[in-house]
């Protein structure tokens, strides 16, 4: 009975440890990890600025745009139809770019760059918040049964196990909904708002199938899957979409893909796609890990891919 005893105690401290551990781990890659922000590429140059500023409202400077905006890697666009273009930062938005907006439960914006580790924040809290509840669960019972000692130590227990229970119930809400957003890769923002592309607004327009949405947040390395180290795929610049529609504005896809592939039952436009979004959309075997260090200019230097903004 001793040896029973010990070793369970045992069990229960290494598992403790672990969690907790995996929890500091994660928010501390969360609220420290900087956002993301857009490449030199989404900047005007010089020489597009000046056409900008010369130009009035309108289609004169939306002109310029376009012709600014033929060779990125950009599928939305604004409610009118126009080019999404920051006038703070003075370049194009790149897809699902917003300016960030501060999570107050980690008191830093949650995007592209942290997302992972966000949600991996999300499940170790929850799972260290039900182990607590769950070893404690015992003595809460002995507390209403009369079998604790008179001590003020029995109070700790039943505030202990009110604690981990209440943070259970709420953090597995909320990480059930981001369970959810990541199967459809969606922000909250696009939840609320589904993107607009040029030819129609598509709430699914950047969903690929659960398989794919899973790998670009968790990456292709399953070993990497549940440790706070980021492995997403992809740049936080450019995103790949399922879209019926083509955007004769965009130059031809390079590299001989064909632009009218079907994957997931939807076709591909003609983009110019990296080589993380290729993969996502001919399964390649391998994919190169693509380095998320986007430039860190001042200019733009607060707008980021806003995963989950004004929600959480």
């Amino acid at each position: 009975m001793a040896l029973w005893l010990f070793w369970t105690s045992f069990v229960c401290l290494v598992a403790y440890h672990i969690f907790f551990m995996l929890f500091v781990w994660s928010y501390w890659k969360t609220i420290f990890t900087l956002p993301m922000n857009p490449s030199k590429e989404f900047h005007l140059s010089y020489s597009d600025k000046e056409s900008l500023e010369r130009e009035p409202r309108g289609e004169s400077q939306q002109e310029v745009l376009r012709r600014a905006a033929k060779d990125l890697p950009i599928y939305t666009r604004t409610m009118s139809g126009a080019i999404r273009y920051c006038d703070r930062c003075h370049l194009v938005k790149p897809d699902r770019c917003h300016h960030c907006s501060v999570c107050d439960k980690v008191n830093n914006c949650v995007g592209f760059s942290n997302y992972k580790f966000f949600l991996l924040f999300l499940a170790y809290s929850l799972l260290y918040c039900l182990f607590i509840a769950a070893t404690d669960l015992q003595y809460f019972i002995k507390f209403w049964t009369n079998g604790l000692p008179d001590t003020q130590a029995k109070f700790h227990i039943m505030f202990l196990f009110f604690a981990a229970a209440m943070f259970s119930v709420s953090l597995s809400s909320l990480f059930g909904y981001h369970c959810w957003l990541v199967s459809k890769n969606k922000s909250t923002l696009e939840v609320f708002r589904a993107p607009i592309f040029r030819h129609r607004t598509d709430k699914n327009g950047f969903s690929l199938g659960f398989s794919k949405n899973l790998r670009q947040v968790f990456g292709d390395e399953k070993k990497y899957w549940l440790l706070p180290v980021f492995s997403s795929l992809g740049d936080g610049c450019s995103f790949p979409t399922c879209l019926v529609n083509q955007d004769p504005e965009q130059a031809s896809t390079p590299g001989g893909l064909n632009a009218t592939s079907k994957s997931e039952n939807h076709l591909f436009p003609a983009k110019p796609l990296r080589d993380s979004q290729s993969h996502l959309l001919t399964d390649a075997p391998s994919w190169p890990e693509t380095a998320a260090k986007a430039d860190k200019g001042k200019v733009g230097k607060e707008l980021t891919y806003a995963a989950i903004i004004g929600v959480v």
